[in-house]
């Protein structure tokens, strides 16, 4: 159902949040700040240079200094100056004001500060999974019936091979629901599922501890592989195992209604043509966590080697099938993730079998000269590569020039970095940034600057990265902290069909929403009118808007990958 109007909102939630008109105020992370972090506030040009950061409680001023001269933000419009108070290293709940300005809100500084972001981002997941019911026990108020079981999904007529014709029955069950919508896309989920594989293969000890309340939780695995599973299991499912080539997308013909899983379309369920960008995407998927999952051969027995076979049988058929592009077939209207460019998914999928099968063949396959650096999205997937072949640097083969890997991370993060001391907001963002799904963008380029951070430890780069994370949370144009849950003033009214329809005044928590950009694709459809058409303020928070407050898992991965490397990186000192 249609959600009530935020100001009605601010009357039934208990906290009080309200999604009234960005106030003209000083902006800051509402969340807060690692106590070794940097910290950075925007103010309006009309405020005075002097401000103060105080003790929420008391009113004690525990720092103050001045901003940085004025500058305008042109993705904005707007004239701001930069205060800098990471001196400021005192455990506790603080505001920040400066006269002309209305106060921020408030924030703490305090060791693992993102931890329950990053919970909530994590179990974000879950709440989108697919085929099965969210109990009460894990889900609480958005418990739900289950839908979408996917036990019997035809083969559409895009998909035929002699070995499996039209409207052959297959079973495709679990995987996760990609964005706002109840369909599952392989190329989404490559980038979604390895971007957690990610995450704990490089922060072990910070997932290994952290259980998210899923029905797995009780069991010997971390909850982040756990939920990585139910998508792989899923994936699996999307290979044909006649030729090694994988289906682009399980899906309705055309989109389910505002409707809750259970209550959607009893339409066929298909699967949609092979394609080589879906296959190399599963390939690069299936080579990591075949490594990933290694070490856990005796709670998931033989499912490892099954992966790393399941990819290089879909690198073969890539290999055989180099440039087979996906489009939409006639009658077919869902998502469609169309790309007709390879070579980034081919570098990917070669690293990453390369690191799990030892085969300098795959290394030199994937033509690293050739491959340069970019923050990564599910059209472009060549940053995944230096990744991983950074994270693995010291064991990997002769082969390998180590000093490559190196300098394609660093290079990428050296542009970042440069933009971000530039910008008059103190971000790495710029205008070509401002895409469908900009926040990702943001976190994206975190997670690249923590990659160089990682390799050489220069400061610059993690304080790059922090910005990112500050951007989503509160150091924005728009005023919002961009994840549902979190912060004073919250994300309300998210593109995403379970917090549409039922009956819970706040959305699901844990998800990021997709974030400003100029499109405006859904202006049409929208009785709420965005503020502007300036890309960094060309939001709204309206269920209606597809373009600029859908949820998506690839934005929700980087989240993930960002806030726990920041609670364990963050706390470092200069």
């Amino acid at each position: 159902m249609r959600r009530a109007p935020a100001g009605l909102l601010c009357v039934l939630l208990a906290a009080g949040v309200c999604a009234s008109a960005a106030p003209d105020g000083i902006r800051v992370n509402q969340l807060g700040f690692a106590p070794q972090a940097r910290k950075v506030a925007v103010l309006p040009a009309g405020a005075t240079g002097e401000v103060e950061v105080i003790d929420a409680a008391s009113g004690a001023v525990a720092w103050r200094g001045r901003t940085k001269p004025a500058a305008t933000w042109k993705e904005s419009g707007e004239t701001v100056m930069l205060a800098d108070f990471s001196a400021l290293t005192r455990l506790g709940e603080y505001r920040i004001r400066a006269d002309g300005a209305a106060p921020s809100e408030r924030f703490v500084v305090r060791a693992g500060v993102y931890a329950e972001l990053n919970r909530a981002a994590l179990k974000a997941f879950y709440y989108n999974r697919s085929g099965m019911a969210l109990d009460a026990a894990y889900a609480g108020v958005y418990a739900r019936a289950a839908g979408h079981p996917d036990t019997r999904v035809l083969v559409h007529a895009s998909a035929a091979s002699k070995e499996r014709p039209e409207g052959t029955v297959i079973a495709s069950a679990r995987g996760w629901y990609d964005a706002g919508d109840y369909n599952k896309y392989i190329v989404n989920s490559g980038i979604s599922t390895y971007t957690l594989l990610a995450a704990f293969e490089h922060y072990p000890d910070y997932f290994a501890r952290k259980r998210t309340g899923i029905p797995e939780s009780a069991n010997q695995l971390p909850d982040i592989l756990d939920e990585a599973l139910w998508n792989l299991a899923w994936m699996l499912t999307m290979q044909d195992p006649h030729d090694g080539g994988v289906y682009n997308k399980l899906t309705n013909q055309r989109f389910d209604g505002i409707v809750m899983p259970a209550g959607a379309s009893t339409e066929p369920r298909y699967v949609v043509q092979k394609g080589t960008a879906a296959t190399l995407d599963f390939a690069a998927t299936m080579a990591t966590a075949a490594r990933v999952l290694k070490p856990y051969e005796q709670q998931l027995p033989g499912l490892s080697a099954r992966m790393l076979r399941a990819a290089e049988a879909a690198w073969e058929w890539a290999r055989a099938n180099p440039a087979v592009a996906f489009r939409n077939p006639a009658g077919v209207v869902t998502g469609e993730y169309g790309d007709a460019t390879f070579d980034d998914e081919f570098a990917w999928a070669a690293a990453e079998l390369y690191i799990s099968s030892g085969k300098d063949s795959y290394y030199a396959a994937m033509q690293p000269a050739g491959v340069s650096a970019s923050v990564p999205q599910w059209a472009d997937v060549r940053g995944l590569a230096w990744i991983s072949l950074a994270h693995h640097r010291n064991s990997l083969s002769a082969v390998a020039d180590r000093k490559l890997i190196a300098a394609r991370v660093d290079g990428l993060a050296a542009s970042l970095a440069a933009t971000w001391r530039s910008s008059a907001y103190g971000v790495p963002m710029q205008g070509g940034d401002f895409v469908w799904g900009s926040n990702a963008v943001a976190l994206n380029q975190s997670m690249m600057l923590l990659q160089a951070y990682r390799l050489n430890g220069k400061r610059d780069y993690l304080d790059a990265a922090q910005a990112g994370l500050d951007y989503v949370l509160g150091r924005n144009a728009a005023g919002y902290a961009f994840v549902t849950g979190f912060g004073a003033r919250q994300v309300m009214h998210p593109h995403h069909r379970p917090s549409m329809a039922d009956k819970v005044a706040a959305p699901v928590p844990g998800f990021l929403a997709g974030g400003p950009h100029a499109g405006q694709q859904d202006k049409g459809d929208c009785k709420a009118v965005y503020p502007s058409a300036l890309p960094a303020l060309s939001y709204i928070d309206d269920d209606c808007s597809y373009a600029s407050n859908e949820v998506a898992i690839n934005w929700n991965a980087p989240l993930v990958y960002v806030s726990a490397a920041l609670d364990v990186l963050g706390g470092e000192g200069p």
